[in-house]
């Protein structure tokens, strides 16, 4: 595939029904508090559509069954089906080969991996790993214990108050100690798009590993990771319609090759004695134990729906009503919005004068509306903009602009709780 096929050639060309996408979202149908449900809270996970559901069903109903080791039909219908999802990732990402492409639980272990595996194996003393000041704390509590286990030194690349990275002092701090750059794609908290091509090029040039977090990219961009040129990039199921407790890294073949297993059990062994133990290809390496297959199959079937849309489409709609909401949300009275990034994608942060983040929340659950409040797992942005917490709605492609609008009128009524 080249790079101009970006994932697997998404449907393009046509108009989103948005009408017929909840009808594919059971749950969207639910009512909490005798309120329609207003899902707004994607970042966190996203909801699954019936062909997800039903995937995931059809699987242990009628192919469940242990993968790669059995001989008789089932095992080998479920092994074709694990396989499958592979290719389905692989395909999505634009990755070069299937070998390349490990499930794991999560961006999370999928960060982990790359920390404790490639981390150990490839860092030492006085090394350096750059990482943002928007990181999910996914990306930043693995680097300090591989820093602290091998004495490399964490850096961090700052932001301005907008919630952009500041490119000057990336630059700066890329050095010859630099061995690995770990960056989110999009910010969780702030939905910052960061330019992640730009900054994998730079780092590349000077021979530095890249590592990407994309767990809320990857339902909102089209991926290329050939295109990135990044070395590593972690995704989460979840988050893209998927079920929970899969998640993708894909690494380069060169690299997944050298690094050391990161658990050591059945299915990563090519031969064990007592002697000694030979270990598996990539990407089997990686996958100890038998893994989550009902969830790969059903991200196969989350890759597909996504494949079967109008991406331009869903981009313009998702478009739109983040702009819809930084507008009508930035004219509620004491209202702020976290951070004003120029490329954002469907995330908003705010917090309400004279009122607790977790008050918001509850008060607008009153409506049937979900949002996160908290600090997002990105202690450090809320340190940064100086705010213990922020209320996040975040979108996706089945919300509305009614539902902007019923989130916008649940704040109001927030206000008025408060006296405001």
């Amino acid at each position: 595939m080249s790079k101009t096929d970006t994932g697997a050639a998404l449907k393009t060309g046509q108009e989103l029904n948005i009408d017929a996408v909840r009808s594919d979202f059971p749950i969207l149908s639910e009512t909490v508090r005798g309120k329609p449900l207003v899902y707004l809270d994607n970042a966190a996970t996203s909801q699954k559509p019936r062909q997800v559901i039903d995937a995931l069903s059809r699987f242990y109903e009628a192919e469940n069954s242990n993968i790669h080791r059995g001989v008789y039909y089932l095992s080998e219908r479920a092994t074709a089906a694990y396989e499958k999802a592979r290719g389905s990732v692989q395909r999505f990402i634009n990755a070069p080969r299937t070998e390349e492409i490990v499930f794991v639980r999560s961006t999370t272990e999928a960060i982990n991996l790359v920390a404790s595996s490639y981390g150990r194996s490839a860092m030492g003393a006085g090394d350096e790993i750059l990482v943002t000041a928007m990181e999910h704390h996914s990306n930043i509590v693995p680097w300090q214990l591989i820093a602290e286990q091998v004495g490399a030194k964490l850096q961090v690349i700052p932001m301005d108050q907008t919630g952009t990275l500041i490119q000057e002092e990336y630059e700066r701090l890329l050095g010859p100690r630099t061995k690995l750059v770990a960056l989110v794609h999009v910010s969780n908290s702030l939905g910052t798009v960061n330019p992640v091509k730009a900054m994998t090029t730079l780092a590349r040039e000077m021979g530095i590993t890249v590592l990407v977090d994309g767990a809320q990219a990857a339902a909102h961009i089209p991926i290329d990771v050939q295109d990135l040129g990044c070395d590593f990039y972690a995704a989460s199921g979840h988050k893209m319609f998927g079920p929970t407790g899969i998640g993708i890294l894909y690494g380069r073949s060169k690299l997944l090759e050298k690094m050391p297993p990161y658990q050591g059990g059945g299915e990563m062994i090519r031969s064990v004695s007592f002697s000694g133990t030979s270990y598996a290809d990539p990407p089997a390496k990686f996958e100890a134990g038998t893994p989550h297959i009902a969830g790969a199959v059903a991200l196969g079937a989350a890759i597909e729906y996504l494949e079967s849309l109008p991406w331009d489409s869903v981009l313009k709609h998702e478009e739109a009503l983040l702009r819809y909401a930084e507008e009508l949300l930035g004219n509620i009275d004491g209202l702020r919005i976290v951070g004003r990034p120029k490329h954002r994608a469907a995330a908003i942060s705010f917090v309400l004068v004279g009122v607790h983040a977790h008050d918001i929340g509850t008060i607008v659950d009153q409506d049937g509306i979900a949002i996160r409040t908290g600090h997002h797992c990105t202690q450090p942005v809320m340190e940064f903009f100086g705010v213990p917490a922020t209320g996040r709605a975040s979108f996706a492609l089945y919300n509305t602009i009614q539902e902007v609008d019923l989130l916008a009128e649940a704040l109001h009524r927030v206000r008025k709780v408060f006296g405001l």
